[in-house]
């Protein structure tokens, strides 16, 4: 019976970085990888939309994301002359209504007294700056000027995890089946091989099957999938300036952003209209009723547009707070959590995994103090609201 001393159970961008971190910081003991999906096709981090932005309304996460620019910035450094991950600075424009304007100002608020590099801008100082906006609906919006904007989340993922490779990290590629507990702790594991093995420290770093993870150790997590379309448009009509676009967000939850020269976009539904299909098809008809219509009122240029392609991804949603769950179980003792990031796990997930190696390797966090991230607050149901969801 093969025995870890840490098995991190997902290998996507979060539990690639707990595995680098770990390695980085000295952990001389052994590591493992428990990874079903060796393609990374499916997981989380290879169909997100690569995100990097401040602009939150929770003070740690805007550490986790200022923690994961200045991973991008020095990427070179960190990790050699030939790495790279596509960052594109063109910053956040999140929008807001009339009555949204008193969240979005107070959001501001706290994003400055973080470090945030971002300005409101409101009537015609915005279209000033942003001449392809109708303006329609919107009384304001809050601009990133430096920090913010997208990169190649496959990319950054890959370099964690080949590099933590590279220094004897092993891949293993099986699904998790089971778990044992002995005295308070996880004793074994069961592969879908029918391998056992034992570990030290347990990390549950599986996106979307978190939840699944946690109760096989008995344990209730309130994350699970929720499924999200992404649509790739051309506009032929689209201008130089809207080539260079923000990420933009419209009071209504609708996004859109360049990619090369055609636009991604998307929206994330009410929670009474989630999807109830968790497969992997697109929603051709929720583009042209609850997308295209915002869109073209807010970009007159997006009038004209065609969908060229589109993608389905799953989000690891934290249903109780829409936060990341982050640290160790207060019981059992060598099962950690690096869960429920609700769509933020890519621009997180550098800090995540360096927070969790911190507490396998010190007990504390020595970064960032993530202590109100912590499942104390699922077991005493005292939601942690994240108010800037995208």
């Amino acid at each position: 019976m093969d025995h870890f001393d840490v098995a991190i159970v997902g290998g996507g961008v979060v539990g690639s970085a707990t595995a680098y971190y770990l390695r980085k910081h000295g952990f001389s003991g052994s590591v493992a990888i428990i990874e079903k999906d060796t393609t990374y096709q499916f997981g989380c981090t290879g169909r997100s939309l690569g995100g990097l932005r401040q602009q939150f309304s929770t003070p740690e996460n805007i550490e986790l994301s200022k923690f994961g620019l200045k991973l991008v910035r020095g990427l070179k450094t960190e990790f050699g002359a030939e790495a790279d991950v596509s960052f594109h600075e063109n910053g956040y424009l999140i929008m807001a209504s009339e009555s949204g304007m008193p969240v979005l100002e107070e959001n501001h608020r706290v994003q400055m007294a973080g470090g945030a590099d971002n300005i409101i801008l409101k009537g015609s100082d915005l279209m000033a700056r942003f001449s392809w906006v109708s303006g329609e609906g919107v009384a304001g919006a809050c601009f990133g000027l430096s920090g913010e904007g997208w990169l190649d989340p496959y990319s950054l993922m890959t370099l964690f995890r080949k590099t933590a490779v590279a220094q004897s990290v092993k891949i293993i590629p099986h699904e998790l089946t089971a778990l044992a507990a002995d005295n308070e702790r996880i004793s074994s594991i069961t592969l879908s091989n029918g391998e056992t093995l034992t570990c030290a420290h347990l990390v549950n770093a599986a996106g979307a099957g978190a939840g699944h993870v946690a109760r096989l150790a008995n344990i209730a997590l309130p994350v699970g999938p929720r499924k999200r379309y992404v649509y790739c448009i051309d506009c032929p009509q689209a201008t130089e300036a809207l080539h260079n676009a923000p990420l933009t967000v419209e009071p209504g939850g609708v996004f859109f952003r360049p990619e090369g020269r055609n636009f991604l976009c998307g929206n994330s539904p009410e929670e009474d209209d989630e999807p109830a299909d968790l497969n992997w098809d697109v929603d051709y008809a929720w583009f042209e009723e609850s997308i295209w219509p915002s869109l073209a009122t807010q970009v007159p240029q997006f009038e004209t547009i065609k969908v060229i392609n589109a993608w389905v991804g799953h989000y690891d949603y934290n249903a109780l707070d829409q936060n990341a769950i982050l640290g160790r179980h207060p019981e059992i003792r060598n099962f950690y959590f690096a869960n429920g990031f609700s769509g933020h796990g890519l621009q997180q997930g550098p800090a995540a995994g360096n927070a969790i190696a911190e507490l396998i390797m010190h007990g504390v966090y020595r970064t960032i103090d993530l202590t109100r991230m912590g499942y104390e607050r699922v077991m005493r149901n005292e939601p942690l609201f994240e108010k800037n969801i995208i």
